[in-house]
């Protein structure tokens, strides 16, 4: 039987230039849907997981988008909460080559971020329920949204129901210092953190001393250090840590690793060619959660999300639209990309 997880969080409509062009070139957008937490549950979907993910938005026919398109890939959304002004926006302008993607968020005042904490009923929407996650963003996006967030952890503590958390450290949203404020109270109630150095570093101020994402030097121990640290300050049961190394906008090295708070557990690193990497770190999210909840070897845990995310890299827009067999074919070392006949 599925297991029912939950996701937080706001789903946004997200407006990219086709062919590379960058903004000031463009007369048309592609117009796809994502946000953090929905990515991870889209994925969870795919793997045949019973799903919900929880937002607000616009009683209008942009947010009924959003809510088919949840729908299209198996995400559950009963427990949507519908009104206020206006779906979230973000433009996205792939990058190529030496120039970096571009993102530019327009969600303020979103039906999302107004929305007040009461209208979510967390009893209700937890209520059996295995597994909650959120990632730092939500928390960044308002005052009503970061409180609404404290509630659900809250009552997923009081049902013994695992709770994740992705750093997710967004600049544009709020500062170090509000960001260490908040995400601190809210990490008593998390079990599992998933990291990279930068939102460690931002939210925590624990850092990563001698590894430059730039180049191909990350050291393995420093980043056993980062989740044994953050491991050790919260009292978690998990940590898991990505390792992107950035070479250009189309290549990056990518591996991961867990810590379970005795033992260490590192992937094989895979060189990717990318095609778009909005929704990596929720991809390889969804993959950890899916398989710790499964309860793979935590080895296999590490593998299957390391391997999920990077599959997602071959994917155009921000959910991961591949199978558990894809990704464990993956994990088994057929990363050729011969074509299945």
């Amino acid at each position: 039987m599925a297991n029912k997880i939950v996701t937080f969080g706001e789903i946004m409509m997200r407006l990219s230039p086709p062919n590379y062009f960058r903004f000031v070139q463009t007369d048309s957008f592609d117009v796809t849907y994502g946000g953090a937490e929905a990515n991870v549950a889209a994925s969870l979907a795919n793997y045949g997981e019973n799903v919900y993910f929880v937002t607000k938005v616009p009683s209008n026919p942009i947010g009924q988008s959003a809510i088919n398109h949840l729908r299209r890939y198996g995400v559950k959304t009963d427990y949507i909460v519908r009104g206020g002004e206006r779906l979230g926006i973000y433009f996205h302008e792939f990058g190529a080559s030496q120039r970096p993607s571009l993102v530019i968020y327009d969600r303020k005042y979103s039906s999302f971020a107004e929305s007040k904490p009461t209208e979510y009923k967390w009893e209700k929407i937890l209520d059996e329920a295995k597994w909650f996650h959120f990632t730092g963003i939500t928390p960044a996006v308002s005052e009503n949204a970061a409180q609404a967030c404290l509630d659900a952890v809250k009552t997923a503590k009081n049902k013994g129901i695992i709770v994740s958390c992705d750093l997710n450290y967004r600049k544009k949203l709020w500062s170090p210092q509000k960001a260490n404020e908040v995400m601190a109270e809210l990490m008593k109630y998390v079990d599992i953190v998933i990291a990279n150095e930068e939102a460690a570093e931002k939210v925590f101020n624990i850092k990563v001393k001698d590894s430059d994402v730039t180049q191909e030097n990350l050291q393995l121990d420093d980043y056993k250090n980062l989740a044994k640290q953050i491991s050790e300050r919260f009292d978690l049961k998990g940590v898991a840590i990505t390792l992107r190394e950035s070479f250009s906008a189309f290549d990056n090295g990518w591996a991961g690793l867990y810590y379970d708070g005795s033992k260490f557990y590192s992937s094989k690193k895979y060189q990717i060619h990318i095609v778009d990497r909005v929704g990596g770190g929720d991809s390889f999210a969804g993959g950890l959660i899916y398989a710790l909840i499964n309860n793979y070897p935590h080895q296999e845990v590490i593998e299957f999300a390391t391997a999920a995310s990077c599959l997602k890299h071959s994917i155009i827009g921000d959910f991961n639209h591949v199978t558990v067999e894809e990704v464990k074919t993956l994990t088994k070392g057929d990363s050729t990309g011969r074509i299945q006949r």
